[in-house]
């Protein structure tokens, strides 16, 4: 079950980075207020999979899955730039999150 956790945490990171950014800065109310309790759910579900989970592999791969997933959502609903270093270093930290996985 701690893997599960871990996921969703790792989902709800992405969710709270895209939402922050909407967020103009926090001005705008609403999605301000997705920002932080997704904040607060991601780092509760983080909290329980670290309970059985070592904290190197748990931190590591939410990380990793809010910050590729935030660089998909960047590209694919924010128009961001994409380019072959950008998706090479994606593709690294991906490559890092299935080794840490395969390791545990």
């Amino acid at each position: 079950m701690a893997w599960v956790y871990l996921f969703i945490a790792g989902l709800l990171e992405i969710l709270w980075a895209f939402s922050m950014k909407k967020s103009q800065g926090f001005s705008l109310p609403g999605p301000t207020v997705v920002t932080l309790v997704a904040m607060a759910a991601s780092f509760g579900l983080l909290a329980v999979a670290m309970r059985s989970l070592p904290l190197g592999t748990a931190y590591t791969i939410w990380t990793g899955i809010g910050a590729v997933g935030a660089f998909v959502i960047g590209i694919a609903v924010l128009g961001e730039p994409v380019g072959p270093m950008r998706i090479a270093a994606a593709a690294l930290i991906v490559s890092g999150i299935v080794m840490m996985k395969l390791s545990a």
